[in-house]
């Protein structure tokens, strides 16, 4: 007796096709949806922003208030040490850091042309923080004057003079609120603004208003309410 003929079975084809490894099949999700590059980059960016600006805000801040500068004035009885703080001899850093804050926060307040007038000014608050950093670090007037303050009489020298850090950790702060305010001109187009939520539609007019549920005519409580409310329950 010869064996029975074997039925031969062809695999059933699948719908899945092996592909080269690091091929993405056409029409996944990776031809789905924008790259996550520059995504990526722009969080970066974002976020890189927000803690130079904060934090050199908040350097130029702190050192206004330090002492930048210690001098003697001469007297018939001896020498009066004197000091000198960063608002004394300035108050450009202060100032400026105050406007490079707000600057920051408006820059997710506002799109387009208004964010880049808003970052240049950032860029400019953090490059005049530097510049007059720089100046007060060798500026002596304001020594001068409480010298003069203490001997009472105008034009009174000061000796010994010497300088602190806090000038150059002034002129740090300023340094970090002008990169804050290069990225923003260079990356803040890519960045989130604020949310529209609560924005006004075109025209002045508002959105829809969500109409209150009809009162429940069982309950007399929701009847009353109604009749306040100026509604007739019963339409």
């Amino acid at each position: 007796m010869s064996a029975a003929p074997q039925t031969r079975t062809d695999p059933e084809p699948s719908d899945e096709t092996e592909l080269p490894d690091g091929a993405a099949p056409p029409g996944g999700d990776a031809a789905e949806g924008p790259p996550a590059g520059p995504a990526r980059g722009a969080r970066r960016s974002l976020a890189l922003a927000l803690l130079a600006g904060a934090a050199g805000a908040g350097l130029a801040l702190l050192a206004s208030g330090r002492i930048w500068a210690r001098g003697s004035a001469q007297l018939a009885q001896g020498e009066l040490p004197r000091s000198v703080t960063g608002a004394d001899v300035t108050g450009v850093p202060g100032a400026l850091a105050v406007v490079g804050l707000a600057a920051l926060v408006a820059v997710f307040a506002v799109r387009r042309a208004g964010r880049t007038a808003v970052a240049a000014l950032l860029a400019l608050s953090g490059a005049g923080i530097v510049a007059a950093a720089l100046l007060g670090n060798a500026d002596t007037s304001a020594l001068r004057e409480k010298a003069a303050t203490a001997v009472g009489l105008a034009g009174a020298d000061v000796h010994h003079v010497t300088h602190t850090g806090w000038p150059w950790v002034a002129a740090a702060g300023g340094l970090l609120l002008l990169i804050a305010g290069l990225l923003a001109l260079l990356r803040g187009r890519h960045w989130p603004a604020m949310s529209g939520r609560y924005e006004r539609t075109p025209g002045g007019a508002r959105g829809p208003r969500r109409t209150p549920p009809a009162p429940d005519l069982d309950r007399p409580e929701e009847i009353w309410k109604s009749l306040d409310r100026g509604e007739d329950p019963t339409r």
